[in-house]
């Protein structure tokens, strides 16, 4: 009898979500990111362990303001990997300023976290392959000058969104076009 509540448990708690679907809410990087958590407690990777404790109060922390906001499914996909970038660029000021100050065992704390919550994240670009997807763009759009730079980073962003550096791909659209 416990065996049947089990997994009737255990399908109530995915619902018959679609992967598609799953994706969108965000559920398989949830389920990754507390699969990682539990691996880390194992292996008492004490770095790893904080660093996902702080991803997870995060993301917890913005599906109650997004369930403020009637979004009871919590943030999606993308919106995750925004969070986990911005917890990135956090952090890389912070290594930055530590550095400064001489506190090079803060720093290295920093670079640790950051090499922790990348696991999460798609690869990015490298410059040439930005280099060839803003040519790319630019040459099918038809852009000529400065104006055109906002409707270049518009189709940027659709296609390579999650996979791109878009403070960089500004950069390099600006150079092409400017």
């Amino acid at each position: 009898m416990i065996w049947r509540h089990r997994i009737r448990y255990a399908f109530a708690a995915t619902g018959n979500a679609s992967p598609a679907k799953q994706r969108e809410s965000g559920e398989m990087v949830r389920h990754e990111l507390n699969e990682a958590l539990k691996q880390a407690l194992k292996a008492r990777e004490p770095v790893a362990v904080r660093t996902l404790r702080l991803i997870l109060a995060a993301l917890k922390d913005r599906d109650i303001a997004a369930r403020s906001r009637g979004n009871t499914d919590g943030i999606t996909e993308p919106d995750i990997m925004s969070m986990l970038r911005t917890m990135i660029r956090q952090r890389e000021e912070s290594t930055e300023l530590y550095e400064q100050g001489g506190r090079l065992d803060l720093a290295q704390a920093e670079v640790d976290e950051i090499q922790v919550i990348e696991r999460f994240l798609p690869t990015q670009m490298d410059e040439p392959s930005m280099h060839k997807a803003v040519q790319s763009v630019i040459a099918e759009i038809g852009a000529k000058g400065l104006k055109d730079v906002g409707r270049t980073m518009a189709e940027l962003r659709a296609r390579h969104a999650g996979h791109m550096d878009f403070g960089k791909a500004s950069d390099i659209v600006r150079g092409s076009l400017g």
